[in-house]
């Protein structure tokens, strides 16, 4: 696969507790497992990119702490050009907490104040990376005047503008415009579309009205699978039945997956298979971290 992939997005430290069940107030729980890793749903989706083979560039924030210069370095091992990174000086590193049940239930305690996240002037300084970019990954829970400026520097380039989320209020239709794929997660299609995740009738209706408004591509999480809904037609991909372990980091694969597989020329089906795929690997190991050299093979 040719061209340049630019992440926008969260870069984190991720720290993971596994625990038999969550405490009640006042109690105290033992960790059976405890993960510190480059987390992050931009740091995710870079890794999982990197991993499937592409060049890949992120644009995030890290503090100018040790946790971020420990990050940093550890996105670079990963294959990740982290020249887009904004380091703020006297700031902390963004970190996400998540606390893991043995049965795949989950709670997050994050710390992401406005110093962690993205600013339209951090994308203008990034500008040359988007220049003759093959595809631009957008994260809308970035705040929304970052989100649209880094997805109107993708259509300037001319590159698959690919958006995470739900897009804001503010700028709910300039967003949608200018994208060529959206993917939203179980509680986001519901935010999107108005329609409840459990009813792939109703869900694939109000797509339609979201195809109207600019993307070629919906990626949509439903109650137990994922659907995807493109302008020529649809196709809903059940969850497998492999072993659950922990669910984070699963729509960061099926993100960059699914990029890749369009960025190579794949059909809309083809390319929702091996999306779902990636996701499926991620689910079986604790923390967001992707481990999918092994799709990259196979793809």
């Amino acid at each position: 696969m040719s061209g340049r992939v630019v992440v926008v997005g969260q870069l984190a430290r991720d720290l993971v507790l596994r625990v038999e069940r969550m405490p009640a107030t006042g109690e105290a729980a033992d960790a059976g497992l405890r993960r510190e890793v480059l987390g992050g749903k931009g740091a995710n989706q870079a890794v999982s990119l990197a991993q499937l083979g592409a060049t890949v560039s992120l644009v995030a924030v890290a503090g100018g702490d040790d946790v971020g210069d420990r990050l940093v370095a550890q996105a670079a091992r990963d294959g990740i050009d982290v020249s887009g990174v904004v380091r703020r000086d006297g700031e902390p590193t963004g970190l996400i907490v998540e606390a893991l049940e043995a049965g795949g239930g989950w709670r997050y305690l994050q710390h992401l104040p406005p110093a962690t996240l993205l600013t339209p002037t951090d994308i203008e300084k990034a500008g040359s990376l988007f220049a003759g970019a093959a595809a631009v990954l957008v994260q809308l829970q970035q705040p929304p005047r970052a989100a649209l400026a880094a997805a109107r520097r993708g259509r300037e380039a001319e590159a698959l503008v690919v958006l995470d989320g739900v897009p804001a209020e503010e700028d709910h239709e300039e967003l949608l415009a200018v994208a060529d794929v959206l993917r939203a997660d179980e509680q986001e299609t519901h935010l999107l579309t108005g329609a409840p995740p459990d009813d792939e009738d109703q869900v694939r209706a109000a797509a339609e009205k979201v195809l109207n408004a600019g993307p070629g591509l919906l990626a949509l999480g439903m109650t137990g699978g994922n659907l995807f809904v493109w302008r020529e037609g649809h196709l809903f991909l059940p969850l497998g039945d492999a072993p659950v372990v922990d669910t984070t980091g699963a729509g960061d694969a099926l993100t960059a997956a699914l990029t890749v597989a369009l960025l190579r020329g794949d059909q809309p089906p083809d390319a929702a298979r091996y999306a779902v795929a990636a996701a499926a690997l991620t689910v079986g190991h604790p923390g967001g971290r992707p481990n999918l050299r092994r799709l990259r093979a196979k793809g």
